[in-house]
């Protein structure tokens, strides 16, 4: 009876780490601590940002709120996740519609817990981003345009928190933010058309459904090219070390994605698509490193 009692709440804390997506988390905080430490904070001694308490906690507090979204739009979305994920579903309903609901509330009233140690205007911005992040789950993301355009703030609004705690306001930061903006906004439009039919049954009101696949592989096409725009200005007008690899990379990252996109039909191949955005937003977090390879061993040796 214990060892199966015990399966039973694995298997439940497997369930909630999928619906939080806990490895997406990770990832979002290991890019906070990367970029305030070598984009950010370049000055700064690696220990004194490690170990700033009010980073630490602006940190937490943001993978609280981050938590907690994931939770409420896995909610909202249980419906078209049905159709949409099958497999990934059926381990997120492990855990009862009431104890993820019980959970989003803990996490939120930790995020703001959390905020309340650095600042009010921590309080007050994370209480918004909270509210915006609800509000989007329950109604925003049905609404054609805006439901893409405020997914893609959201989700970059993390580095927003640390790019505001530090106040540097170089040039530089916003050219890697417009590439990294524009590679969410990307990988938006390519879940609008690997979800076609979940959101069809759910009465969604995304690009592939009001203006066809086709409009759909346009907008993914001008957001390429857009792309191309930060890429050539970090490459040849800015200090980046051997970060640049990472640009050339993406670029011709960017150039396979569109040859898969203009064949594309099934949702398999979305899905492809959406893995090759995935890992350019993925290895630009490590490639920060990269930035001055020198640099890192000296901070961290």
């Amino acid at each position: 009876m214990a060892s199966i009692a015990n399966k039973r709440l694995l298997l439940k804390i497997l369930s909630l780490f999928s619906v939080v997506r806990g490895y997406n988390i990770l990832v979002v905080v290991i890019a906070q601590y990367l970029t305030s430490a070598f984009i950010l904070a370049p000055e700064k001694p690696l220990r004194e940002i490690l170990f700033d308490p009010n980073l630490f906690f602006l940190i937490l507090a943001s993978s609280s709120v981050i938590a907690s979204g994931y939770i409420i739009n896995n909610f909202y979305d249980s419906e078209k996740d049905l159709i949409n994920r099958p497999q990934k579903t059926m381990l997120d309903r492990v855990v009862s519609q009431r104890t993820k609901l019980s959970v989003y509330f803990i996490l939120n009233f930790a995020s703001i817990f959390f905020a309340s140690y650095v600042s009010f205007r921590a309080v007050v911005f994370f209480s918004v981003y909270i509210f915006v992040i609800w509000l989007y789950s329950y109604r925003l993301k049905r609404i054609l345009f805006l439901g893409n355009l405020v997914a893609s703030i959201l989700t970059i609004t993390p580095f927003f928190i640390v790019f505001v705690y530090y106040k540097n306001f170089e040039t530089v930061i916003f050219i890697h933010a417009m590439f990294l903006y524009l590679m969410i906004v990307m990988r938006e439009l390519v879940k609008d058309l690997e979800n076609m039919q979940g959101d069809l049954a759910q009465n969604y009101h995304t690009i592939p459904l009001v203006y066809g696949e086709k409009w759909s592989k346009f907008f993914l096409t001008v957001c390429s090219f857009l792309a191309i725009l930060p890429i050539y200005l970090l490459v040849n007008w800015y200090e980046i070390g051997y970060m640049d690899y990472y640009f050339y990379t993406s670029f011709l990252l960017l150039f396979i994605f569109l040859l898969l996109l203009y064949f594309s039909k099934a949702k398999w191949q979305y899905l492809l698509l959406h893995n090759i955005l995935k890992l350019i937003i993925v290895a630009g977090v490590f490639s920060i490193l990269l930035i001055d390879i020198d640099e890192v061993i000296n901070r961290v040796f």
